[in-house]
């Protein structure tokens, strides 16, 4: 047989197959898909980054409910406020599941961990404790002198290099981690007064960038078989594998050294310590819960959730304050209101904005509420997974099909919002947007650390806006382009210059 004629054999298999999957799909009644899946790449071929402007592109074209097959994996993409309903109000049992990823299995201890547990008795008690127990409002009260007292820091780092060009990435990276480790350790990590040794730091700092830098790789062994059996994707697995080594070892010396510091011999003073849990660190309070039922709060237990709040809860309130900031140095007159409203609340020159004032501060929320739909942490949310069989939009959605909620797609929906591209903070004047406006997700896989976010986001803006004028370096526009990975970072760091209000320079003197 000559070349040619097996090429013509190969041909027309191939585009048999392709016609058959074609119309197998619309037996199955299985959602819209794009026409063309490839033998074993499935629609892979149609992803360019970034991924949630790609799949936003492709649902105007074929509809808000979409089925791709990604290598082998199917998936349903959703993009409207109705389409998402279905699936985390009437179906959120269903699609309560996480997928099984290589960042599960090396981020999420063996897919354990509050963030990529498989819904059942586990995972409701990881939420049960994270909800009620690490980020209930209560709590929050009660740490919110830690993020007060790194507020503070940060305004007077920012006054006594008041000529100076300021990165603010770089400012509220540090602030956030500085925030999360005091409340799950008590320690300081950067900045003039780090409360840990140097050595622990620099392990620290060395094991967070591994850990952004790695978590925002995709492995296309979840998707190619051919990678797996090739082991195509094994140098990343072993990037992962290593970092999780030393971040077990550096978490782990950490619950020892409380270890250490915590009285178990009398059961009066437990008592006594379990009624003030409200004022303990995360790893003293986690470590109290172990001593009641050792056999299950084990210190994996406490280590997945250390991981969990460090990496929900900084990079998401990192970027959501850049975007900010970034947006009302481009829009001038927003932050001149911002201004007269917190100095109409708080005073002009009596105090420092405080987490109380934040309820009386609606023009700051909207703010951060229109920053969040412009800009979700997320736009794709974590993906979920059926459990079994439904329907959405009269579509036969199969079990084990990976969902993602294009979140960018529909609060940036012409169809949903009016000028969507527009930057309206008046248009949050009301509250109640449903399914139009989840930055933190839905349903029960909903992120519990929302409050948390929200005051630290509040608290630092608006404190930065009420003691600061801010200006762009040369005057120009802030480069809004969007960076690569999955929590929507800005393409460029923010770099700002900032001098005293005349109202607040007093102030800030004897900070």
């Amino acid at each position: 047989m000559s070349m040619a004629i097996l090429l013509l054999y190969l041909m027309i298999l191939f585009m048999l197959q392709i016609f058959t999957d074609h119309f197998l799909h619309r037996i199955r009644n299985l959602p819209p898909s794009p026409f063309l899946s490839l033998p074993i790449i499935g629609q892979l071929y149609l992803l360019k980054t970034p991924l949630h402007r790609t799949l936003s592109e492709i649902s105007r074209r074929h509809g808000p409910i979409l089925f791709f097959r990604f290598g082998f994996r199917p998936v349903m993409v959703v993009s409207s406020p109705s389409a998402v309903e279905e699936c985390l109000s009437k179906n959120d049992v269903v699609f309560a599941n996480r997928p099984r990823l290589v960042s599960g299995k090396y981020l999420g201890y063996n897919y354990t961990s509050l963030l990529w547990a498989p819904y059942g008795e586990h995972w409701r008690n990881l939420r049960r404790i994270s909800s009620l127990e690490i980020l209930s409002s209560h709590r929050l009260q009660t740490l919110s002198s830690i993020r007060a007292e790194e507020v503070r820091t940060l305004i007077r780092r920012l006054y006594n290099g008041k000529h100076d060009v300021v990165d603010m990435r770089t400012e509220f990276f540090e602030l956030m981690f500085n925030v999360m480790m005091r409340m799950i350790a008590g320690k300081r990590y950067y900045g003039k007064d780090v409360t840990a040794d140097p050595e622990e730091v620099g392990r620290f700092r060395e094991i967070q960038e591994e850990t952004f830098r790695l978590s925002s790789k995709t492995n296309l062994g979840d998707f190619l078989r051919v990678v797996k059996w090739f082991g195509l994707s094994k140098g990343l697995e072993n990037k992962l594998r290593e970092l999780q080594i030393k971040r077990d070892v550096w978490m782990q010396s950490l619950i020892e050294e409380h270890r250490k510091q915590m009285n178990y011999t009398s059961t009066s003073s437990s008592s006594s310590s379990l009624q003030n849990d409200a004022k303990k660190t995360m790893i003293e309070l986690l470590l109290s819960l172990q001593q009641m039922e050792p056999s299950y709060y084990k210190d994996e237990f406490i280590r997945g959730l250390m991981l969990v709040l460090l990496l929900a809860g900084t990079e998401g309130s990192i970027n959501t304050m850049e975007w900010l900031l970034s947006l009302l140095l481009n829009h001038p007159d927003c932050l001149g209101r911002a201004q007269m409203e917190i100095d109409a609340i708080v005073g002009r020159s009596n105090r420092i904005l405080e987490e109380s004032d934040l309820a009386q501060l609606p023009y700051l929320r909207s703010l951060i509420h229109e920053t969040l739909r412009m800009y979700p942490p997320g736009p794709l949310l974590i993906p979920h997974e059926s459990s079994e069989e439904c329907h959405v939009g009269g579509f036969r959605v199969p079990a084990g099909t990976m969902l993602f909620v294009n979140v960018w797609a529909i609060q940036n929906d012409p169809t949903v919002w009016v000028e969507p591209g527009k930057f309206n903070p008046d248009r949050f004047g009301s509250q109640g947007e449903g399914f139009k406006w989840m930055p933190f997700g839905a349903g029960r896989r909903r992120c519990p650390g929302e409050g948390l976010g929200l005051r630290v986001v509040g608290l630092v803006v608006g404190s930065l806006i009420q003691c600061f004028e801010w200006e762009s370096v040369g005057g120009e526009s802030i480069d809004m382009r969007e960076g690569g990975g999955l929590t929507l970072p800005k393409a460029l760091p923010l770099y700002v210059l900032c001098r005293p209000r005349s109202n607040a320079a007093h102030l800030l003197s004897q900070i």
